[in-house]
């Protein structure tokens, strides 16, 4: 379905920028995983805008659980999440809205729904939906937590700035749960900071790149061919607004050289299987293979810019110069690691439940 991912568990969602409510429905979840009011606040908190970096829209994303619920804990039916609208400035698209905003659905849609599209604030197609995405996640991703399984992100690069690499694999990703600009080196972190405040500045955005880490994962999850754990991934992450192309392992880093550099020697730690390296990003023949999952991920700067930009009016069909008014971020990175980490959660729970079914993640199946 358009608006559904996923197979053992799927997630749905629904609704618009501008519109009353936006909301995801997971369907699949085992019953009795807790269910913490703590944790979902704060993973929205982080995707939420902040500082100059930031948008100046703000929500403050009261959600509510509305089935699929009992007693704090899920009921193993469908669980639904909504979370109201509160901050639309709808008037701010109405003069633009024949005129296609370059990097943005605005035209696609169109053609798509023939104009019965909710335009405002990009509608449907807007990152505001992310934020039911990440009340989901933030319900997933302690139950994987009790499995032994962290996924960390953080910003390995913003406008060609870099952050070191992974390091100590669980002591980056706790420190990387905790922050608000999820960056490992601080001297990094502030010129990052520093490039997407000028950017917004002179009117314009920068994008980069996120890096993501699962460890904990057991060897043996996923599918050959079409389901493979790479496949899966990709087809999720490239649902989020924004992203633009994704890397598993070393990949495009590592393309150039040859086989004897880039293959994982295997050896035994103790009873354990592990690779010396991890250049294919913890997963062969698409299936992990009990190292930490690691992947890469392209974000294009954000398209809302306040530099004025050729276009075309698209239903007068004439050429047209757009400049756009309403509030826009100047970097969309920051909050979307949030994103990346919920998305990467639900993938590794439906790969997991379709191993060992759902009651893997059942209290009483443990």
């Amino acid at each position: 379905m358009k608006n559904t991912f996923g197979n053992s568990l799927a997630i749905t969602i629904f609704g618009e920028s501008h519109g009353a409510y936006i909301g995801a429905v997971l369907d699949g979840l085992a019953p009795g995983i807790e269910i913490s009011d703590e944790f979902i606040n704060e993973q929205l908190r982080l995707r939420r805008p902040a500082g100059k970096i930031s948008t100046a829209r703000q929500e403050q994303d009261p959600y509510q659980i509305v089935s699929g619920a009992f007693e704090g804990k899920t009921t193993g039916t469908a669980l639904t999440i909504i979370i109201p609208n509160s901050s639309q400035h709808s008037k701010d698209y109405s003069k633009t809205r024949p005129i296609a905003r370059p990097g943005h659905a605005d035209y696609t849609a169109f053609c798509k729904y023939h104009g019965y599209e909710d335009y405002r604030g990009g509608g449907h197609f807007s990152g505001r939906i992310t934020a039911a995405v990440v009340a989901a996640g933030a319900i997933v991703i302690p139950a994987l937590r009790k499995k032994g399984i962290y996924i960390g992100s953080h910003i390995k690069k913003l406008n060609g700035i870099e952050d070191r690499d992974f390091g100590e694999y669980m002591a980056d990703i706790s420190k990387l749960n905790g922050m608000d600009f999820a960056v490992l080196d601080e001297d990094a972190a502030v010129a990052m900071k520093k490039a997407a405040e000028a950017a917004a500045a002179d009117g314009d955005s920068v994008g980069g790149v996120l890096e993501t880490a699962i460890v904990g994962m057991p060897a043996g999850i996923g599918e050959p061919w079409f389901d493979s754990i790479e496949s899966e991934l990709a087809h999720a992450m490239f649902g989020i607004p924004a992203i633009k192309g994704i890397q598993f392992g070393a990949a495009f880093d590592m393309v150039d050289r040859c086989g004897s550099e880039y293959n994982d020697p295997f050896k035994m730690d103790g009873d354990t299987v592990i690779t010396t390296t991890n250049n294919n990003g913890g997963i062969n023949g698409g299936i992990t293979n009990g190292m930490p999952i690691t992947f890469r991920l392209a974000v294009k700067p954000t398209p809302s810019i306040y530099k004025p930009q050729q276009s075309v009016n698209f239903m007068e069909g004439k050429d047209s110069e757009l400049q756009i008014e309403g509030r826009h971020d100047p970097a969309i990175i920051h909050r979307a690691r949030v994103v990346v980490d919920s998305l990467a959660a639900i993938v590794m729970y439906d790969a997991l439940a379709a191993r060992f079914g759902t009651d893997y993640f059942c209290p009483s199946g443990e």
